[in-house]
């Protein structure tokens, strides 16, 4: 029976338990599947109250590090890094190192917040004014998913991808409409191409859906077209899956030529490339699918540049796989929220998705100038500004730890990392800070724990006038 020892951790004792539990999962003690004490046995084990160990159970499968099922016990779950950005935060971390100063999260990648916008307000006020909430809140009307279709073409054709509305398909953002497009293009333990590092999203749908990826190497531009070549070649892959436009993490941004060349390599391969185009409104750059509309699948959403909270993604093309999905309605438009639908085509038809767009470039703009002259010579030059910031560290892991003990949470490579040759460094998600003040307090503390030099120190007295009127 797994025992642990709670002696050096959190006082709290519940919380000393998931800590170990955590531990023992990290080191391969405790493995995937594998059977935890009864709330009882532990218990009596440690000498402390059930209640105690009932609550420190709750909380790790909270954490996903375990399952717990009536009349069948508690079970490790697989370990899954990723999964951790997306779950709740610890409720040890709340509080940061005993003594220390209270964290300041830039590990989540979501998009600034004007504090003074009143656009879901109003939004929801004219729906009530035109009697339209009790379709909101109904099931979906052909009506409603038409107009997602042509809204979604529109805010698309900003992009410079013009499309009819019967090739875009609406979804219930860009993790559901990649993970439907991954299907109607895979089977299971067919290979995938990606960059070296990946996002967390797309690490978790492929583990999900049981498809093994395959590291390319990237410079400053993303992928290299001969790597891709190579390893297309090697695998016989016939999916990729690119972020050409502020990859994440390290922002790289293709350019026109490179894009030229890694379409020509898409097209010698038979490629399909599937491009995950979050972050590509903030770039103003177009997307790389344009260039070869025969085999391209766009994955997009507004959750990055207009609202984190508005689950409205699309999956778009002019080729059979976006045909094909776009008759798995219950697969694809249907978990959409309607209510969430309606909102979206508002913004995008009276100008407020466009406008949240430009605030979001602007104060982004500002964010990243602020880091890159915080943290000089630490950052690839040249960069275009994106809402997170690719640091590369010798040994990211402990870099993390040293940013976490002086108060900023980070997320080091090894959540991105498909292959051992993947690039270290550390991602800062620049707008999760609440404000450019906290993003330069977390800056001013950054700067000692990287060794960093040279370089100005931003002010920590930062006018609510200045975090709500962004400049370039």
């Amino acid at each position: 029976m797994w025992v642990p020892s709670l002696e050096g951790r959190s006082p709290v004792r519940y919380l000393a338990i998931v800590e170990a539990l955590a531990d023992a999962i990290a080191a391969g003690e405790l493995r995937p599947g594998e059977r935890l004490p009864t709330h009882r046995d532990l218990a009596w084990k440690l000498g402390l109250n059930v209640s105690t160990v009932t609550q420190a159970y709750r909380e790790a499968a909270r954490r996903h590090l375990v399952s717990g099922e009536v009349g069948r016990g508690t079970y490790v779950l697989a370990a899954s890094r990723e999964a951790a950005l997306f779950g709740l935060k610890a409720v040890a971390a709340a509080h940061g190192e005993p003594g220390g100063p209270a964290p300041i999260d830039l590990s989540t990648n979501v998009p600034a917040v004007d504090p003074d916008s009143a656009d879901l307000a109003a939004a929801l006020a004219a729906v009530a004014a035109e009697g339209r909430i009790d379709a909101a809140l109904a099931y979906h009307s052909p009506a409603l998913l038409r107009r997602a279709g042509i809204a979604g073409a529109a805010w698309l054709a900003a992009r410079g991808l013009h499309l009819r509305p019967a090739d875009v398909v609406p979804c219930a953002g860009a993790q559901a409409a990649l993970t439907a497009v991954l299907l109607q293009l895979c089977a299971p333990g067919d290979p995938v191409l990606v960059e070296d590092l990946a996002f967390p999203g797309l690490k978790a749908a492929a583990r999900w859906l049981r498809l093994p990826l395959h590291g390319v190497a990237m410079d400053g531009e993303g992928v290299l077209p001969g790597a891709l070549d190579r390893a297309a070649r090697a695998t016989g892959a016939r999916v990729a899956v690119l972020v050409p436009n502020l990859q994440n993490p390290t922002g790289a941004v293709m350019g026109l030529a490179r894009q030229a060349e890694i379409a020509a390599v898409a097209r010698r391969h038979g490629l399909w490339l599937v491009e995950d185009d979050a972050y590509g409104a903030l770039a103003d750059r177009p997307p790389l699918v344009a260039l070869v509309p025969e085999q391209g699948v766009l994955v997009t959403s507004l959750s990055k540049t207009v609202a984190a909270g508005l689950r409205f993604g699309l999956i778009a093309g002019a080729c059979a796989p976006v045909r094909d999905l776009a008759g798995q309605i219950h697969a694809t438009s249907w978990p959409l929220a309607p209510l969430m639908g309606e909102v979206a085509c508002r913004w995008i038809e009276d100008g407020t998705a466009a406008r949240r767009l430009a605030w979001q470039r602007a104060e982004i703009a500002a964010r990243h100038g602020q880091a890159r002259r915080a943290l000089p010579g630490l950052a690839a030059p040249d960069l275009v500004p994106g809402p997170h910031l690719w640091l590369p560290q010798d040994d990211a892991g402990a870099a993390a730890a040293r940013c976490l003990a002086a108060g900023v949470e980070v997320v080091a490579a090894d959540v991105f990392a498909v292959t051992r040759e993947a690039p270290q460094g550390l991602r800062l998600s620049l707008a999760a800070a609440g404000s450019r003040a906290e993003l330069a307090e977390a800056l001013a503390r950054l700067r000692g724990v990287l060794g960093v030099q040279n370089g100005s120190s931003e002010s920590l007295s930062v006018s609510r006038s200045e975090n709500t009127v962004p400049s370039p």
